[in-house]
């Protein structure tokens, strides 16, 4: 199973765990009062407290028609009463015959928050009576983890069908950069290992590069070809030691863009693209004529050889 997936399994299954005992014991409260609507919000404002992080309350029929106010903490909103909610996210899959089950991440319209909504299932014997519906704002979800530990392996994915249909329609045509491409190689070298880039993309169909600084992290620059082709370039961004955080060497950085050169020449119809390097992460990209795209760690991509990634390319253009 991948990081991402993982990471939103264990967010839900800990909002699930914290709030799958309270909710089924409301559940119980409000079967026997289902039909008479001021007693069904008086169970529920007696119980919003008791689940935690829950910001608003409500129950509705089979039919998704709202059958009681909108509960929140120390308060009712009665013009809630008989809207129909059947077009609501969650109601787009299955609902719990029994039990609870968790929405999708929706944006609400009420809070202007991202929510998640927790459905329980409210019967009496063997009749399903409706549910009642907990919203839960997503800044006050338990479990803490984040996409940064997410182990570095290789992604691949392919591009746009109508790209690949017509691969044979096209070739490449000698850019600027193309003509220059060892002299701008040696710059971004430079720039990567005495001034502060730690990502870079170039984009050598179209004759352009894009920079990230370590000085200023949310923000790139872009330089066209006129820019790129010119070694001066370098006197735009002051000199910065090497991070000592860096995941590539420096003379991995040059194996990479020898490589990048290799693959952007190695074949007349089937040709990288453009391509970026990240020395914090350790991660490269390649998008091919195809539109095909490879992510993969910089040491997996240096031990690949050209014949490997031609391989790899015919087959992306099945």
């Amino acid at each position: 199973m991948k990081p991402v997936k993982q990471i939103i399994l264990a967010k839900k299954d800990a909002l699930a765990t914290t709030v799958a005992e309270p909710l089924s014991l409301l559940a119980k409260r409000c079967m026997s009062v289902w039909d008479e609507i001021d007693a069904l919000d008086q169970v529920l404002l007696d119980h919003i407290d008791r689940i935690v992080n829950c910001e608003f309350l409500y129950a509705w029929d089979l039919d998704g028609i709202e059958i009681s106010s909108l509960i929140m903490p120390g308060g009712a909103e009665r013009s809630w009463r008989g809207r129909d909610l059947s077009k609501r996210p969650y109601l787009k899959n299955n609902l719990p015959f029994k039990g609870i089950m968790l929405s999708s991440v929706y944006h609400s319209q009420f809070s202007d928050r991202e929510c998640v909504t927790a459905l329980q299932a409210v019967r009496k014997e063997d009749r399903l009576l409706g549910f009642i519906a907990a919203d839960f704002s997503l800044d006050k979800l338990v479990a803490d983890e984040n996409l940064d530990r997410e182990p570095q392996h290789w992604q691949q994915f392919k591009g746009d069908p109508a790209v690949r249909g017509t691969l044979f329609m096209q070739q490449r045509i000698q850019s600027r950069l193309d003509e220059n491409i060892d002299s701008v190689h040696a710059t971004i070298y430079d720039l990567m290992t005495q001034h502060g880039i730690f990502h870079c993309k170039i984009h050598y169909s179209s004759g352009r590069c894009s920079f990230w600084v370590l000085s200023d992290p949310y923000s790139y620059q872009v330089h066209g070809v006129e820019e790129i082709v010119d070694p001066d370039i370098v006197l735009a961004y002051p000199l910065h030691r090497y991070p000592q955080r860096a995941k590539v060497l420096p003379g991995q950085i040059l194996e990479v863009l020898a490589e990048f050169k290799a693959l952007r020449f190695a074949d007349e119809t089937i040709y990288l693209r453009s391509a970026s390097i990240n020395i914090m992460n350790g991660m490269l990209g390649l998008t091919f004529s195809c539109d095909g795209s490879h992510y993969m760690p910089v040491e997996e991509f240096i031990e690949k050889n050209l014949g490997f990634w031609l391989g790899e390319l015919a087959s992306d253009r099945q």
